[in-house]
């Protein structure tokens, strides 16, 4: 039976992220599951026929990569990692490219890394691309460049990318298909008095207190891995449903507005594309720390970031790079476009008067403080 806030929300979904985890697709010893694959190929194409644009964010190259090599266990050091990848990157889309073919799909690959999103040219570019992708009908299908990615340029998981990607398209949905049935008050396999989240308003404390720090044996998310993407798109505006992607039928069943899995609701409005990069994608490079009177002006009156409140500097930024906000406890209040470098910064902290222009304008400026 549909649930009403689910309907509402399915019926906004015009664009439809989908993150499927190496725990659904691949089998215990960490082969790619075709049956698996083709099972979410024939869901997707469903959701598309229905008039929306689909975007698939996948895992499993590196666990794909690890089978194919006949490898024990996923492997530590980098160099094997990256080779796993290479290995399994090319797999894992071979059996896209055929799980689709019977629907007349053409699937299209996208490797990112998070420097991709830190430059506004990249990040349009990428953009552009994928909208282009759908003119022409065909599955983008992404994925993080394993084969290329450090530790300065990685997401962390694919979870984080798929808020990312989220973002980038203003998609009013993300799907996070993972080898549990959601959020549970506890966890199910320690404590059996848990219960499963059927809808969380708002990702506070009290539930990312409800997670625990376990990884995936193939994967590298776990539930606190999930619940701090969720928490990136549902500030920036995008309901996220987390769901049990080895369960058959799961994607039907969401689209079907099924109370399924859980649904995190969107903790604000949609917000313009360009504050979506600067407050939840673009990486910040340097901190500017203000006083009380600075975090009211900012975050309760919308006003421009002034050299008057700024106590403290960090980090080495240029003129137009993201810089954190931070109130004096180091708390994040907000991220923005600075007017200054950081020295100029530095040199501008405390000041009052008309000569000297805010730090940050306000159209620059993106409150992530919680609400």
């Amino acid at each position: 039976m549909a649930d009403p806030v689910r309907q509402d929300v399915i019926e906004r979904a015009h664009t439809v992220v989908v993150k499927v985890g190496t725990n659904v697709l691949a089998d215990p010893a960490g082969r790619l599951d075709a049956g698996r694959i083709r099972a979410l190929a024939d869901q997707l194409h469903r959701v598309r026929t229905a008039g929306r644009r689909v975007v698939l964010v996948t895992s499993g190259a590196i666990g794909a990569g690890v089978g194919k090599l006949g490898l024990g266990k996923r492997p530590t050091d980098l160099a094997q990692l990256q080779a796993c990848a290479a290995v399994g990157q090319s797999a894992l889309m071979q059996l896209y490219q055929e799980s689709f073919a019977p629907h007349g799909v053409h699937t299209a690959q996208i490797l990112l890394t998070a420097g991709d999103f830190d430059s506004r040219a990249r990040y349009l570019n990428a953009r552009n691309t994928v909208r282009t992708l759908f003119e022409y009908g065909a599955l983008p299908i992404i994925n993080e460049n394993d084969t290329v990615s450090v530790a300065e340029i990685k997401f962390g998981d694919n979870d984080h990318l798929a808020a990312m990607v989220s973002n980038l398209l203003r998609a009013p949905l993300l799907v996070l298909l993972t080898n549990v049935d959601g959020l549970y008050s506890a966890d199910p396999r320690t404590d059996p008095a848990a219960e499963l989240v059927a809808t969380v308003p708002h990702i506070d404390h009290a539930v990312t207190d409800m997670a625990g720090a376990s990884k995936s044996d193939l994967g590298t998310g776990g539930m606190r891995s999930k619940l701090k993407a969720a928490r990136v798109a549902t500030d920036a505006g995008v309901a996220v449903v987390m769901a049990n992607g080895s369960l058959d039928g799961i994607l039907d069943r969401v689209f079907a507005a099924e109370p399924v899995g859980t649904l995190f609701l969107p903790h604000r409005d949609d917000i313009p594309a360009w504050k979506r990069w600067v407050g939840y994608t673009a990486r910040p490079v340097g901190t500017l720390t203000i006083d009380a009177g600075a975090v009211r002006a900012v975050v309760e009156l919308g006003k421009s970031l002034l050299p008057v409140g700024v106590v403290g500097v960090g980090g080495e930024f240029r003129k137009g790079d993201v810089v954190s906000v931070c109130d004096a406890a180091g708390r994040e209040v907000a991220r923005g476009l600075t007017n200054y470098a950081a020295a100029d910064a530095l040199r501008l902290r405390g000041k009052a008067g008309a000569p000297y222009a805010e730090l940050i304008h306000r159209d620059n400026l993106v409150v992530t403080a919680p609400g």
